[in-house]
């Protein structure tokens, strides 16, 4: 790899997770990112970097080799995607074949650079890659409304009609993760991950008794829900049209 100029990143202390099998090129892109200001993690198969993407706490960014051994680059990000990891990705190799570059992006990669790259061009690449995804989710306010729902998030309170609505703290912080993700599938493992805290291979139907409770809070027919809607096999997904986000007045 050619030499680059090591000045700080713009975003220090951001975790980077290097999944790559030649030492030499991992070792060199882990100092590389280390002198640039990031927290770095490099691992040397598919089956590491799988167990790396989904444990807590996550990677702001994934540099993802597609040849490794024991699992290729293609199968670690399809079952991170699967279960629920969100992690930005960069997928690196070898191929310069267009249909490598669809299959990454059809599996959910968000960028791909093809080896021998050059190291400013990479690190330009993982920085606007970790800009996009700090501005990806859409902005929520201080209160968001829907239907007759209004969320206060400071003082994490609801009210349904403008009266108060009884939430449990954990499903304040369930709702609160939805609306946040709206529009997007979010799998139970996701929700294990972020908002219980649980990561790894732990399945539980705890998850769909809170959301069940939820819907029976929020929804006008919870048996028809509106608003958190089931994606089978999956997991659920918050819909709200003409909903809106704002500044609270009395909330600042």
């Amino acid at each position: 790899m050619p030499p680059s100029d090591d000045h700080p990143s713009d975003a220090p202390e951001a975790r980077l997770l290097i999944a790559e099998d030649d030492r030499d090129v991992g070792e060199s892109l882990e100092a590389l990112f280390s002198r640039r200001g990031y927290t770095v993690q490099h691992v040397a198969s598919g089956a590491a970097a799988l167990q790396e993407m989904t444990t807590l706490p996550p990677y702001d960014l994934v540099l993802l080799d597609v040849k490794l051994p024991e699992k290729d680059g293609f199968e670690v990000l399809r079952e991170a995607r699967r279960g629920g990891v969100d992690s930005p990705v960069i997928m690196l190799t070898v191929k310069d074949e267009h249909k490598h570059k669809l299959r990454g992006f059809d599996l959910g990669a968000d960028d791909y650079v093809t080896k021998p790259f050059d190291t400013k061009e990479l690190a330009a690449r993982v920085e606007a890659v970790l800009s996009r995804s700090e501005s990806a989710l859409p902005d929520t306010g201080d209160v968001y409304s829907f239907g007759d729902i209004t969320v206060r998030f400071p003082s994490e309170q609801a009210t349904k009609s403008e009266a108060d609505l009884e939430l449990t703290d954990l499903e304040f912080d369930i709702l609160e993760y939805f609306i946040k993700h709206r529009g997007r599938t979010v799998s139970r493992e996701q929700l294990l991950r972020d908002v219980w805290g649980i990561s790894g291979d732990i399945t539980t139907r705890t998850i769909d008794r809170h959301v069940a409770s939820l819907r029976k809070k929020i929804e006008p027919a919870p048996d028809d829900p509106t608003y958190l809607k089931t994606v089978y096999g999956i997991g659920y997904k918050f819909v709200a049209e003409g909903a809106t986000p704002s500044a609270s007045p009395e909330d600042g």
